[in-house]
């Protein structure tokens, strides 16, 4: 289940880093030791110990959400055999006291899962970023760190929106990666509830159940994949999806997400949701001829719709902007909350 190598990239320097190259490619790739020199990154590679205690030197004190699970879960969150709960619990409690859970755990061959995702760089661990960090500020890129703290963990195959470049900090992590039109291959889960926030695969990488999800060897078909050390990076681009290993008793990413597109653009999937509601269950024709309204006004040239018109008569046909995007959030939450 390896799939084809990402593309490897050796001898990036932070201050070169080749951001809108990458974007541009939509291509992921691995950036070889980019983040080698990180303090998190040396003191990991020489102990444990070591990595846990340059978190621990910088931990504001402050709760924070993780989530753990029993030796059952195998390090998989995911959900209970009817996919109606998660089979783990969400909890507060402080980042030393998770720490110190998973230090007690670290010579088990089954420990309970400890994870923090996602948590906020600048908030939970203050002064963290002016020593690890890759400069993306230099780029014009406004993308707030996020740590990902855990045992052996696996994150389920799904995809987010942004563009994610995320550091392997400490231990080593397996990606798996499958393009955009690999969707219908993975097969995607509930929309709610999810295990981290985004739809994931139900397909257990592990031991594939090929008769229930006969298209998944499609997918593993058009599979990319690398195993990251310490100070190394991927690129992962947007809507990409990714399902993620983490290899070692203790391990540490760092990830950055940023969006091209400008603030007033909203997100697409409360879109998505609505379209469920009032299309998907119309009948076949109707739907298909809602399809081609879709590809005139949304997934054609941007332009198409508004051409014909006097720039004056295109309103909302015109190239969105901050005042179209308030009157159209106006006209949709009017509309709803009839």
């Amino acid at each position: 289940m390896d799939g084809t190598a990402i593309r490897t990239l050796r001898g990036i320097a932070a201050d070169a880093l080749p951001l809108d190259a990458l974007v541009a490619d939509g291509q992921p790739v691995v950036l070889e030791g980019i983040a080698r020199d990180w303090p998190l990154v040396q003191a990991g590679l020489r102990s444990t110990q070591g990595a846990m205690a340059c978190l621990r030197d910088l931990d504001a004190g402050l709760p924070i959400q993780y989530s753990r699970g029993g030796p059952e879960i195998g390090g998989r969150p995911f959900y209970s055999d009817d996919f109606t709960r998660l089979n783990f619990e969400v909890k507060r409690g402080r980042l030393g006291d998770v720490l110190d859970a998973i230090q007690d755990h670290l010579g088990d061959p089954r420990p309970p899962t400890y994870y923090v995702a996602s948590l906020l760089v600048d908030w939970a661990l203050p002064g963290f970023s002016r020593a690890n960090g890759l400069g993306l500020e230099a780029h014009g890129i406004h993308a707030p760190a996020s740590i990902w703290i855990g045992n052996r963990v696996v994150a389920s195959c799904h995809f987010d929106a942004p563009e994610n470049l995320a550091c392997c900090a400490v231990g080593r992590r397996r990606f798996t990666l499958f393009s955009p039109d690999q969707v219908g291959n993975l097969y995607p889960g509930p929309l709610e509830p999810t295990p981290g926030g985004q739809v994931v695969s139900v397909v257990d990488f592990d031991a594939p159940d090929f008769e229930r999800h006969p298209r998944f060897r499609e997918a593993l078909a058009h599979a990319q994949s690398a195993t990251l050390a310490p100070g190394d990076a991927i690129f992962i681009p947007s809507m990409w999806w990714h399902h993620v290993r983490s290899l070692e008793p203790f391990n540490v990413l760092v990830n950055y997400w940023w969006r091209r597109s400008p603030e007033h653009l909203s997100s697409p999937l409360p879109a998505l949701h609505h379209a469920l509601w009032t299309i998907r269950d119309l009948p076949e024709r109707e739907k298909q001829a809602w399809a081609h309204v879709f590809e005139y006004y949304v997934f054609g040239p941007a332009g198409r719709a508004g051409a014909h018109l006097p720039e004056e008569a295109r309103d909302m046909l015109g190239p969105m902007d901050d005042t179209r995007a308030r009157r159209m959030r106006a006209m949709l939450l009017n509309r709803l909350n009839r």
